[in-house]
């Protein structure tokens, strides 16, 4: 059966109020994200049920659906090995991604310690020492303990950074080295890792002595770190996780090895506001480090959610975060992920001044601030049309929180450092979540996928039959013409030939026919005499 066939059966055996019709072949990947965000958007709160299908029976035959499909695909060539892993993924229940970016120093990590009310679970406050990794935060729905797991690159990545090191330091050994962000990058990486000693020759820098206390790095395998304490795991993360200068060149024999790290995991027991959502730290944007400030843009198209945080009293000139909203917006406008955006301004509490202030005349000016904060940033919003035209009012909103003020109650109370409102938003992602909406939106776009590269090779199909078609007609076309030609070369030979026999046999009579005119000239001409 033609693999054409075989997705239009499989279609129309999906409940039309399920999965939108794919009748419309020409429909871009911006548009099917459209169709589908209808299914999961957490505004409408839109379940399968309300088809009138209980959503088991529509999981078990979608997936009956997928796996017939999966039958029917073979590993001859990339695209049909790239679908058949899809499908293969679709198994895994999809979590909600939120994605938490901004500039080092912001308070990023201190808003996600607020939010899921853990004050010391990622470290904070330090001038000196900045997240250097992904970091992700979610439930631990398997035990009562809180566990780290710790994601590495390959020797292989490690050992080409290293052969990028040496050329960079061979190259820049004459010059200057302040002001290169490679040569900065490299010399932080290595002094992590190998202390002092890499400033002096060392053979193999891949020798196994150096990864004593990760042996999983050398065996590729993750290493999982359990504690019973947000302190303790804290604690043992650190090394994993953040860079800072002071301790590095203080403390020559005490390894780091976020270097090494790409990701590190951090599950966190009864969470029930992250049993289906992760919060996604990554290194600040804006960092001197080339490697962090790129991190964010690798994984921002797979955010259903983005958070962009900036401290409230330069939220609306903040260029980084204007860029990340950029790119956010440009994700969208492509079929993106992302459905939300949300400007979190940090740090409402910290005023100048405030010395001499009275509580209440804190909390005023706190407020009041807020307020013009607020403003700020959604003018600035409305200034950039290029930007604006990806969102519509619901999907940008503006915070300004305090998670020192949400933690402590001073100055403010909770619902005023607004950092409920985004519990609140996470609760409705957790509330909103169904296997089956993933699951089906996900057969969807593999489905649709397969039935747009199917139209596309009926149209290159056609190309090729055109263009054989042209041949052919060409070649008939100069067949029809060498035999014209034969027959006018023929046609003006005889023509020729004609002519020049004409002009021989009336040449004749001619000048017969003129003699005898010269005759009779002479008789009469002679009778006249």
């Amino acid at each position: 059966m033609p693999m054409q066939i075989v997705i239009i059966s499989c279609l129309t055996h999906i409940h039309p109020q399920v999965l939108p019709s794919t009748s419309d072949t020409g429909k871009r990947k911006s548009d099917l994200q459209s169709d589908a965000s209808r299914l999961q958007s957490p505004a409408k709160r839109q379940r399968l049920s309300m088809s009138g299908f209980p959503e088991s029976i529509i999981l078990s035959d979608v997936k009956s659906i997928m796996t017939f499909v999966h039958a029917r695909l073979n590993d001859e060539d990339k695209l049909s090995a790239f679908l058949r892993k899809k499908i293969s993924d679709l198994e895994t229940d999809k979590r909600e991604l939120v994605g938490v970016f901004g500039k080092t120093g912001a308070g990023k990590s201190s808003l996600i310690n607020a939010i899921i009310k853990e004050k010391n679970l990622l470290p904070s406050g330090s001038v000196n020492a900045c997240t250097s990794v992904m970091i992700k935060v979610e439930a631990n729905t398997r035990s009562l303990k809180y566990e780290a797991e710790i994601e590495f690159i390959t020797k292989e990545e490690w050992k080409d950074e290293l052969w990028s090191f040496r050329q960079l330091l061979d190259n820049n050994e004459n010059q200057e080295k302040e002001d290169n962000d490679d040569y900065r990058d490299a010399v932080e990486k290595l002094s992590a890792l190998y202390g002092q000693e890499w400033r002096r020759s060392f053979e193999n820098p891949m020798d196994s002595k150096y990864f004593k206390e990760i042996p999983e790095f050398l065996q590729s395998r993750r290493k999982i770190l359990t504690c019973e304490s947000a302190n303790e795991l804290s604690a043992k993360c650190i090394k994993y996780t953040r860079s800072d200068s002071k301790q590095e060149e203080g403390n020559e024999g005490k390894k780091w090895f976020w270097p090494l790290v790409k990701c590190v995991t951090v599950k966190v027991p009864n969470k029930p506001l992250l049993q289906h959502v992760t919060l996604v730290d990554l290194p600040g944007n804006g960092d001197c480090n080339k490697c962090r400030d790129q991190m964010w843009k690798g994984i921002v198209g797979d955010c259903s959610t983005v958070w962009i945080v900036t401290e409230i009293n330069r939220a609306a000139a903040e260029k980084e975060a204007w860029e990340i909203l950029e790119s956010v917006s440009s994700l969208i406008g492509n079929g993106g992920e992302c459905q939300q955006i949300h400007f979190i301004c940090t740090k409402s509490d910290l005023l100048d001044d405030s010395d001499d202030l009275s509580s209440a005349d804190i909390h005023d000016q706190i407020i009041k601030r807020n307020i013009q904060a607020n403003d700020g940033v959604r003018k600035e919003f409305n200034k950039r049309s290029k930007i604006k035209k990806h969102f519509t009012d619901d999907s940008f909103k503006v915070f300004t929180v305090s998670s020192k003020e949400f933690l402590k109650g001073k100055h403010l109370s909770p619902e005023e450092t607004e950092i409920p409102k985004l519990q609140g938003f996470l609760q409705e992602l957790n509330d909103c979540h169904s296997e089956t909406v993933n699951y089906v939106y996900g057969a969807y776009g593999i489905l649709s996928l397969i039935q747009g590269a199917n139209s596309r090779g009926v149209k290159v199909k056609k190309g090729e039959a055109y263009a054989e078609l042209e041949r052919i007609m060409i070649l008939q076309l100069d067949n029809v013409n060498n035999e014209m030609e034969d027959t006018y070369t023929a046609f003006k030979k005889c023509l020729d030939d004609g002519v020049e026999k004409s002009k021989c046999t009336f040449g004749e009579k001619l000048k017969i026919f003129l003699y005898r005119v010269c005759i009779l000239n002479l008789v009469v001409t002679k009778q006249q005499i």
